[in-house]
């Protein structure tokens, strides 16, 4: 399911694994780095920054360094005490895992309204348009969080929104992830609301272990064209969907103008903020459902 509609530091290591699984496979043209040059402004508008050759051609003496190897399971025991069994029990999980603005960066702010109804339930139709339906039985709760990064002048606002929903089972959330990539598939093009329409997209999937996916059971990424009638030209738009145990949680950005591609990818330095938004969320559903040590 989806609504097309300070930081928290978890370790870069953690960060760079997602930002690598999530962006594989030709899905977005932004690269994961480290640290230090990213190959931006600080200002976020673009342009090559050069750095000085040395003085001198001194050599050092540090020693090689060794990747360290990738993971070989999901560090994630669930509790099935813990597990949600009743609507409010999920409610809960939902509002502490969802992502604000302090999940995004600090030019996030909230939009008005911030949360979505604890009805509201997206369906896409036949007719590849997306409705207001009626909350399958598999799904205990679900939530979406609408942030923004606001106009100023030179760029549009920057809007993106964080979902939360949690499933009955595990099978149930699989089941959403596998129908989330269908969607793609049955509909490349696709009516948002009167308006706003997406069109091109593309979609990959990674289970854990595969194509750098060491952060959740299952992850996938869409990316596609984003297209307002009230806004000039067309803009990126991208949605990361993940799941660990019964709770899924997914990430979207529609692009402004002012912003490219790469921009709305990384207005968080070095981390992708989108993948930073959703690995948060991933951390915070696993600290609400593992096993305490």
């Amino acid at each position: 399911m989806r609504d097309r509609g300070g930081l928290v530091a978890y370790g870069d290591q953690r960060l760079l694994r997602a930002c690598c699984g999530l962006l594989l496979g030709g899905l977005i043209a932004t690269g994961c780095t480290g640290g230090g040059d990213d190959g931006k402004r600080p200002d976020g508008k673009g342009g090559t920054r050069t750095s000085a050759a040395p003085t001198s051609a001194a050599p050092t003496s540090a020693a090689p360094t060794t990747a360290a190897p990738a993971p070989t399971a999901l560090d994630f025991v669930p509790d099935p005490k813990r597990a949600p069994k009743t609507e409010a029990d999920a409610r809960r999980i939902a509002l502490a895992v969802v992502g604000g603005p302090d999940a995004w960066g600090p030019e996030y702010v909230k939009r008005t309204p911030h949360l979505s109804d604890p009805d509201y339930w997206p369906v896409l139709g036949a007719n590849c348009s997306w409705e207001t339906g009626t909350r399958p039985s598999t799904v205990l709760s679900s939530v979406t969080a609408y942030s923004e990064v606001p106009a100023d002048g030179a760029r549009g606002t920057l809007r993106v929104a964080a979902t939360v929903t949690v499933h009955r089972t595990e099978a149930d959330a699989d089941w959403e992830m596998a129908g989330t990539l269908e969607e793609a598939l049955r509909c490349p093009d696709q009516k948002l609301r009167d308006g706003e329409r997406i069109s091109g997209l593309i979609s990959l999937g990674n289970p854990f272990g595969v194509g750098g996916n060491f952060t959740a059971d299952d992850s996938l990424g869409e990316r596609g064209i984003y297209l307002n009638d009230a806004v000039k030209g067309d803009q990126f738009y991208g949605w990361y969907q993940s799941r660990i145990g019964q709770v899924t949680v997914a990430t979207v950005v529609k692009g402004a103008p002012g912003y490219s591609e790469q921009d709305t990818a990384t207005t968080v330095g070095t981390i992708p903020a989108q993948v930073q938004a959703l690995v948060t969320m991933l951390e915070r559903a696993q600290d609400e459902l593992e096993v305490q040590s």
